[in-house]
């Protein structure tokens, strides 16, 4: 098996979003040639639309019990919080069923000890990263606040929280008046709130995938914007180039950190990941007359409000449809509706939405892993919701793998074929 004892190697990262970007740093950093591929240029994907927040309290998966009651309301609401899309149900029916699986208690108990174990570590990861290139300024560490309308909401929380604090995470429940307090710009509706001290936010995300790149090429990486089409193979059966529209690029050792784009890849490596994709939505507003203090979530309706360094971002929503449907900017427009009755004094002149793909596994952990087929590739995908909060340490994981490191932690519940 291939390791670090036999030194610097030339390393291809195939995605150049926070994942890939965080990865090649992280690979870098071990004294490893890289050459970062991507289709379009840094964060033009996934990471260039999320909610800019750095989740470290998120370890409650997307599917929880009674998941399976609320699929036909999923159905019949295409606007819903979480939809599915009737035509996209045939192919998406092997990724609900597992969905619906990991819903258990059990798993859920699981899921969760696994995600705390990586978001509890988020924040600290970026150190090193955001240190190097000079963009320490970018992380805000704020805290995020969760606000409810309604008793029953709220209450209908409390198994979350109760999950939540067996997984050590920390948080204040408030008041009205200690909400009104601790954020002015919101509307006097909310009974209850969150606050999550461990949270931070980017101020640009897009622009932090950028100045990590940058980052990349000053320590000698290479930054290619091109198309992959497959893969050479050594004598072996092992993958040793990378082939794009371009050419070729002869690599020691491949990383698939391409997102929602990861399964045709992974194919070609002889893997076949139980991956799909989570259509993201927001509305971008450049002069939004009001600035929260920190990143706001409606528990209502799980939409987030994000102060910008370029303007407020309102992003929400998730629809199950794959890659090749349109975007139905009509979810962007009810999401810029419940932005208004958040925030009354927002200014809507000039917004602007925008659809992503955001890569989701099943049970909402990613891949981290290293190839049973190929001692020299890598994955690092399928982070859903939580792309930016877990990419770096994601990268460091994945630098460990590659170097046969003890990562510290039980990488089992990250495998590329735990389906």
């Amino acid at each position: 098996m291939t390791s670090q004892s036999q030194g610097p190697r030339r390393i291809a990262v195939i995605g150049a979003g926070i994942v890939g970007v965080c990865a090649a740093l992280y690979l870098q950093r071990d004294g490893h040639t890289i050459t970062l591929i991507d289709r379009a240029g840094p964060g033009e994907g996934a990471s260039k639309g999320n909610a800019s927040v750095i989740a470290a309290e998120s370890c409650v998966p997307v599917a929880t019990p009674g998941i399976l009651k609320r699929v036909p309301g999923m159905l019949m609401d295409p606007l819903g919080p979480l939809a599915l899309r009737w035509s996209y149900l045939p192919k998406l029916a092997p990724w609900l069923w597992q969905f619906i699986q990991a819903s258990s208690p059990r798993r859920v108990e699981e899921i969760s000890i696994a995600l705390r174990a990586l978001t509890s570590q988020s924040l600290d990861s970026y150190m090193p990263l955001v240190k190097g290139a000079e963009a320490e300024a970018m992380i805000r560490r704020t805290g995020w606040l969760v606000v409810y309308e309604t008793d029953k909401k709220f209450q209908g929380m409390q198994s979350d929280l109760e999950l939540q604090r067996r997984r050590g995470v920390e948080f204040q429940i408030l008041p009205p008046e200690e909400i009104r307090q601790l954020e002015p710009s919101l509307a006097p509706i909310y009974r209850h709130g969150i606050y999550y001290p461990e949270n931070a936010y980017v101020t640009d995300n897009f622009r932090l995938v950028q100045v990590l790149a940058e980052s990349l090429v000053r320590g000698g990486g290479s930054l290619l914007k091109e198309e992959i089409t497959g893969f050479e193979f050594d004598t072996a059966g092992h993958p040793n180039a990378v082939v794009t529209r371009a050419g070729r690029h002869e690599a020691d050792a491949v990383v698939v950190a391409a997102g929602a784009w990861s399964k045709a890849l992974c194919r070609m490596l002889g893997h076949d990941p139980l991956l799909d994709t989570e259509r993201g939505y927001h509305m971008m507003y450049p002069n939004p007359g009001v600035t929260p203090r920190m990143p706001i979530c409606s528990g209502e309706y799980t939409f987030v409000a994000t102060p910008l360094e370029h303007g407020l971002r309102i992003a929400g929503t998730v629809e199950l449809g794959g890659l090749e449907a349109p975007p139905d900017y009509t979810r962007a427009h009810i999401i810029a509706e419940r932005g208004r009755r958040m925030l009354p004094g927002l200014n809507e002149a000039g917004g602007v939405p925008w659809m992503g793909f955001r890569p989701s596994m099943p049970d909402s952990l990613p891949v981290i892993d290293r190839s049973q087929k190929h001692p020299n590739a890598f994955f690092a995908f399928g982070h859903g919701h939580l792309g930016l909060t877990l990419a770096a340490i994601t990268g460091r994981l994945l630098a460990d793998i590659v170097a046969d490191r003890n990562a510290g932690l039980d990488l089992a519940p990250y495998r590329i074929d735990r389906f």
